[in-house]
């Protein structure tokens, strides 16, 4: 496996994407988690937790996407292309949380806050469900034709395996969202929490290990390069590790480690992911002929080195700003006159 500069940018665009899932995956876990809180004020107190930084998160989605056109624009064609109708369902997804996060306290009725309360929630486990939708897709090989064209419909994205992924990734952001309310809660809100947490923890473990041997059977070429590379096989072990740290932790009240082994545990699982696919970008069924992969589907070289560079003044930048809102913001949530 040569480290060259369309590898590069594979890795800088997969960890665009993985900060995203590390960031975004625990505001969407609240989101799912919103409507088992059982008072307004609970509720509240949730969408204060994230209310600074959700937004934010959200940015490394952005980059990704632009990184995905600046370095594989053919990618970005033929995915947009052919997932157009699950891409616009999650655009509005987000753009419907975003939505229902800034009306929902405009009034004070309980009918006009339960119909934002719904919405956010159902919002943010649709944005879930479908992101390991495609997730699930892209793994699995979606019909390409030699022009590199989607030559399926939207109804053969939604097949079991596909479906399996959305739901792991549902049930990865439910544990991932209920420890990060742990950290940021009191009182009997945060014993709640620690409920959703024990569970969510449950949901995800029996969903991992699911996946992972429906994976090992019917999608065998995901594990090609570590059957190829042996060394890499630290990499599913340290996910394990990592997840089976998180109930230690929590049974320690180390909510803070927790969530750390948490985020290494999304990280882990992308990283899996992305092994699992090189140098496939996307990968083609049946015929395999057909994918994209880091070299006929990257710009030029010249185009590359330029992005390169360009990325390289950029993310930092990124970095700095959603260091310093979490640093800004950090601690519990206390509802007072000037909360968020």
């Amino acid at each position: 496996m040569n480290l060259d500069l369309n590898s590069i940018w594979f890795v800088l665009v997969g960890g665009l994407f993985a900060g995203y899932a590390v960031l975004d995956g625990f505001d969407l876990g609240v989101g799912a988690l919103h409507l088992f809180a059982r008072s307004d004020i609970d509720r509240r107190m949730l969408l204060n937790s994230i209310g600074p930084v959700w937004d934010g998160n959200e940015v490394w989605l952005v980059t990704g996407g632009g990184a995905l056109f600046a370095a594989f624009p053919e990618v970005y064609a033929s995915v947009f292309s052919g997932f157009y109708l699950a891409f616009m369902l999650l655009l509005f997804a987000l753009i419907f949380r975003a939505v229902a996060i800034e009306f929902r306290s405009k009034r004070p009725g309980a009918t006009w806050r339960t119909s934002w309360d719904i919405s956010f929630s159902a919002a943010s486990i649709l944005s879930a469900l479908l992101i390991g939708v495609a997730l699930g897709n892209i793994a699995y090989g979606i019909p390409l034709d030699a022009r590199h064209e989607f030559a399926g419909s939207f109804l053969s994205l939604l097949n079991p395996y596909a479906l399996l992924v959305g739901v792991t990734t549902v049930s990865l952001f439910v544990m991932h969202g209920a420890i990060y309310v742990v950290i940021k809660t009191e009182g009997e809100l945060n014993a709640r929490a620690r409920h959703w947490t024990r569970n969510g923890i449950i949901f995800f473990v029996i969903m991992y290990a699911v996946t992972t041997m429906v994976t090992l059977l019917y999608v065998p070429h995901m594990t090609e390069l570590i059957r190829a590379y042996p060394v890499l096989f630290v990499l599913p072990v340290l996910n394990v590790l990592a997840i089976a740290n998180i109930p230690r932790q929590i049974h320690r009240g180390r909510e803070f480690q927790a969530f750390l082994s948490s985020c290494a545990a999304v990280f882990a699982l992308l990283a899996l992911f992305g092994f699992g696919m090189y140098p496939d970008m996307v990968f083609s069924s049946p015929d395999a002929g057909n994918s994209l992969t880091i070299y006929n589907a990257a710009s030029s070289a010249p185009t590359l080195k330029i992005m390169l560079i360009i990325a390289a003044m950029g993310v930092p930048l990124v970095l700095a700003y959603t260091i310093s809102i979490y640093w800004i913001f950090r601690g519990k949530v206390k509802i007072e006159s000037h909360s968020y």
